[in-house]
């Protein structure tokens, strides 16, 4: 199995050309969405998604709020706490390969660091899939831009972090139907 996922975190206008930089702003996350993937046929077997509640900054920006979809009250009402949610996606992924477009993985660190969270479960094994992509003739510049760069339709709103995993997982079998070598299959 393999279990593609996404993040969506804090973001403020300018935040990304910036590297949030600006005093007080910082990646939490706030949203982690996931498909397990068959390693062979990369059908999707499963789907995870969950809202985080940000520690430092609980007031969602109205950039992140239009960007994304996710609203503040959204959170208020069914988000979980940081380790709460990355527990979750941890069983979820229940030891599978994952993979990401980008480093994802960096941002959970942060989290962990953000937080002083120490001895988190440990994160199941990863793969940056952005460079696979661009071997294969894809230039995307975010997750939820993979399918479409790859000529697949996929109904549903970019920067969703359930839409955007789905985005990645489609474009790869996407060009893995076109000839490319499935980036998986050399994966224990």
């Amino acid at each position: 199995m393999i279990v593609v996922y996404d993040l969506e975190f804090t973001a403020w206008d300018g935040s990304m050309a910036e590297r949030w930089l600006r005093p007080g702003q910082f990646r939490e996350v706030v949203q982690i969405g996931a498909v397990k993937l068959d390693a062979v046929t990369l059908d999707e077997v499963a789907e995870f998604e969950i809202l985080v509640k940000p520690r430092l900054n609980p007031a969602l920006s109205p950039y992140f709020e239009s960007l994304t979809g996710v609203a503040t009250a959204e959170v208020a009402r069914r988000g979980v706490d940081f380790l709460d949610a990355y527990q979750r996606f941890v069983e979820f992924a229940a030891h599978a390969q994952t993979a990401a477009f980008g480093r994802d993985d960096l941002v959970f660190a942060e989290n962990f660091a953000l937080y002083g969270i120490r001895n988190p479960p440990p994160p199941p094994a990863y793969m940056n899939v952005a460079p696979w992509l661009r071997a294969n003739g894809l230039e995307p510049r975010h997750a939820g831009d993979v399918a479409e760069a790859a000529g697949a339709n996929l109904p549903g709103h970019k920067h969703d972090a359930l839409f955007d995993a789905r985005s990645v997982a489609l474009g790869i079998r996407t060009l893995v139907a076109r000839g490319a070598t499935n980036p998986f299959s050399q994966l224990p």
